[in-house]
């Protein structure tokens, strides 16, 4: 949330800050966590070789410059109901950015949500049951958001993850 507008959007607001440049340590505690963000501060440190007041201090800072935003669970989307993703490429109306995005944050299913340079203006995640939901999300849901001109669709048959960046 900035000055100009009061209400919070889906995103993380900026703190007007960088972080410090990451450290190989540092480094190596974000592998560690994103590995398993259950592990202990005294495993942490065992793993990588640091003491645990070093590790609980490294951990601390990298939350506070906003390196680490939270700590959360990696759901199989299939094992949780959520057989069928698609990305949704949306065609917005020139500022509108923060209503549309407002608006996104609020329909099911819609995981994740990016503003883009090209083509396209928003690029949607959508994780939802099947077909039928999918349909409802982007053809009600989506495309009944004020400021939304047009949207795309693919589906996605099999994903990824790749290498973390900073390592």
């Amino acid at each position: 949330m900035d000055q100009d507008d009061q209400t919070p959007g889906p995103f993380p607001p900026e703190t007007g800050r960088s972080a410090r440049p990451l450290d190989e340590v540092d480094r190596r505690i974000l592998d560690e966590l994103v590995r398993d963000g259950r592990t202990s501060i005294r495993t942490l440190a065992e793993r990588i070789h640091i003491s645990r007041t070093n590790a609980y201090a490294r951990v601390e800072r990298l939350l506070q410059d906003g390196v680490i935003t939270g700590f959360r669970a990696q759901v199989v989307p299939e094992r949780a109901g959520l057989g069928t993703s698609a990305y949704i490429a949306l065609t917005i109306e020139q500022n509108t950015w923060r209503e549309v995005s407002a608006a996104l944050g609020r329909v099911r299913y819609i995981e994740h949500a990016a503003l883009l340079g090209g083509d396209h203006d928003v690029l949607a995640l959508v994780r939802a049951p099947d077909n039928a939901a999918l349909r409802d999300v982007v053809l009600n849901r989506v495309q009944g958001i004020a400021g939304v001109l047009s949207t795309r669709t693919w589906l996605v048959f099999e994903e990824f993850d790749g290498a973390p960046a900073w390592t």
